[in-house]
């Protein structure tokens, strides 16, 4: 019995096998939004004090009960979110959902009332309240809840958003 040789043509198919096998598994790989969430001290005066966690589309209700299934119709995917402390006086969560598409990111953000805020230039679209900032990137919807009031709140929330903007790229 001999022993099979690979032959040159033998081994660029096996290569070009591995290859696209790998690529395949990179294309299907969800990215994590943790790099989309500032470190500590990355915008100034802002603490970051958890980790991310994450809310997968099936497990929403477990996060925002009673506001998941709006969710869900508009194709989110999941949830991330992670809590902030600014100048040790302000604590706020973020909040970025991941949408199946920028229009399922647009539907919520349109179908939530504007009341007294102000649209300020940031990413696709923005709305700033007194207590919190919402705006859409692409396929994200982003919200930064702050729970005291202060003046320098809305200030704060704008330079945390253009942060976690910058981090969302394209």
């Amino acid at each position: 019995m001999t022993a099979a040789r690979a032959t040159p043509r033998t081994i660029f198919v096996s290569t070009m096998c591995v290859v696209a096998l790998l690529g395949a598994v990179a294309c299907n790989r969800q990215p994590s939004l943790a790099a989309a969430f500032p470190a500590s001290n990355d915008v100034a005066g802002w603490t970051k004090t958890s980790d991310v966690r994450t809310f997968e589309a099936a497990d929403l209700w477990k996060y925002i009960d009673g506001e998941a299934e709006k969710y869900l119709k508009a194709g989110v995917q999941r949830a991330s979110t992670a809590d902030y402390k600014f100048q040790n006086k302000l604590e706020a969560v973020v909040d970025i959902y991941t949408m199946s598409s920028a229009n399922g990111a647009a539907q919520i953000f349109d179908s939530e009332p504007a009341g007294d805020a102000k649209s300020i230039p940031l990413a696709a679209g923005a709305r700033l309240f007194s207590q919190s900032l919402v705006f859409l990137k692409g396929r994200y919807l982003v919200r930064i809840v702050n729970y005291e009031e202060s003046d320098d709140a809305p200030q704060a929330l704008v330079a945390l958003g253009r942060g976690i903007e910058q981090r969302l790229g394209k």
